[in-house]
Formats: structure tokens, C-alpha cells, sequence
């Protein structure tokens, strides 16, 4: 009796060891193939067959840009942040459209809508800053709920009367129909994808989005890629024709 109950014991010490080696294997598996995916999110672009049209949006915060490095990698155009609100110019907006230019770059001005500021003054804040040219891409205006510069954002009617105000003077400025870059969350409250015939622009990390509930032309893909030339993470945005 005494044997087998030692034997019993032994058995199970093995078994109690072989569990942790086991657990500590998967544990270890999990940490490599979150470091595996985190490397891959930072390396990760739409397939080029399906979007052969891909490029950027940049703004002051992303730091200085080495142009002709952002080209090489494969951007076809940059979005350039021109403008917030009703008070913020980005001083970095003007030089950084000449140099993305001579490094062969397609741009586009980006004005980042404050749901509380009147339609009025944020368009004269962008109509003053973005010169009026052919060779720039359509204007976009970048849509979010943002409590801290809005913390009671607007009804739906009081939003679009002011929006269509801001889209009229601006576009009345650029010749063009400007694109819509709804957020998930703009979206969501606000519904504004099918209220006004505008192309619209999406966002979702490494997958297509359908929030929008009809067909997108630009899409933020990732949020994360990280290229030579650029100090941080890169917005990276392909174009669906």
C-alpha cells in the first residue's frame, strides 16, 4: 500500500509538471505571436493589387517629413492638416505643401471641423490659408466628436445648416466638391453619410470599413505604419476607384 501511494504521488508530480510546462509553453507562444503582430501592424499596408493608389495624411503633430523618402516608399499623394476650428492655421501647412510638391507628391488641404465653432469663421479660416489652385486634391473635411473642443455637440439639423455653410464658402473657394471624413463615431450619431451627396472618407485599422452604409473613395487602413523619413506612427489612406 505504502508503494503504490508513493507511486501515486510521483504520478502525480509529473503530471502537476508536465501542466506547467505546458502552461508556460502557451504563455510564451501568446507573448511571440503578440510580438509577431505587433511588428506586423507596424509594417502593415492594404494589398497594392486591389489599391494601387496609397499615400498619407500628415499634420504638424507628425513632426518634419522627409519627402522624397515618403515617395520612395510608395505614397502617391500626402493630405495635409491646413487647418482646426475656427482659430488654428498649422504653420507647418504651407512649406510642407511646396516641399511635398517638388518631391513629386499629389496634396490635398485637410480642415478638422469643430462641431461648436460657427461655419462661417472656419471657413474663413481655411479660405485665407489654402491657396485656390487647380493641381490640388479635393479639400477634406475631417468629422469626430470631440468632447473636449464640443462637449454638446449640436442636433442633426442645427449640424448640417452649419456644415453646408462651411461647404459652400469652401468650396466655392476650390472649384471642387470636398470629401467627407467621417469618423465611426460621427458617423454613428449624426448619420450624415446619406444626408449629404458628398464621396466620403472612412477609417478602421487594417480592415474595410461599412459604418458609412454606402461606398467610401479614401479609407485610413492603419493608423500604425511606421516608414523611414517620419518620426512616429503614419496614417496611411488608400483610395478605392
Amino acid at each position: 500500500m505504502n508503494g503504490k501511494a508513493g507511486q501515486g504521488r510521483v504520478n502525480s508530480s509529473g503530471k502537476l509538471a508536465r501542466r506547467r510546462v505546458w502552461i508556460i509553453a502557451a504563455v510564451l507562444l501568446m507573448v511571440a505571436a503578440a510580438g509577431f503582430a505587433w511588428l506586423e501592424s507596424r509594417r502593415w499596408e492594404p494589398d497594392r493589387a486591389r489599391f494601387p493608389v496609397q499615400g498619407a495624411w500628415l499634420d504638424a503633430h507628425d513632426g518634419a517629413a522627409e519627402w522624397s523618402m515618403l515617395k520612395a516608399h510608395g505614397a502617391d499623394f500626402v493630405y495635409l492638416t491646413a487647418s482646426e476650428g475656427a482659430e488654428r492655421r498649422d504653420a507647418a501647412f504651407s512649406p510642407a505643401l511646396e516641399a511635398a510638391r517638388r518631391a513629386g507628391l499629389q496634396v490635398g488641404a485637410v480642415h478638422v471641423y469643430d462641431l461648436c465653432a460657427p461655419a462661417d469663421a472656419q471657413a474663413a479660416v481655411f479660405v485665407t490659408l489654402v491657396p485656390r489652385e487647380d493641381g490640388l486634391l479635393p479639400a477634406a473635411v475631417a468629422l469626430d466628436l470631440d468632447s473636449r473642443s464640443c462637449p454638446q455637440p449640436p442636433g442633426e439639423a442645427a449640424m448640417q445648416s452649419e456644415l453646408t455653410t462651411f461647404l459652400n464658402q469652401i468650396e466655392k473657394h476650390t472649384e471642387r466638391p470636398a470629401i467627407l471624413m467621417l469618423s465611426p463615431s460621427f458617423e454613428g450619431h449624426y448619420h450624415l453619410a446619406r444626408r449629404i451627396d458628398r464621396n466620403l472618407w472612412v477609417a478602421g485599422d487594417f480592415l474595410e470599413p461599412g459604418y458609412a452604409g454606402r461606398p467610401w473613395v479614401m479609407w485610413t487602413a492603419t493608423t500604425r505604419l511606421h516608414l523611414a523619413g517620419l518620426a512616429g506612427p503614419v496614417r496611411w489612406v488608400a483610395v478605392h476607384r
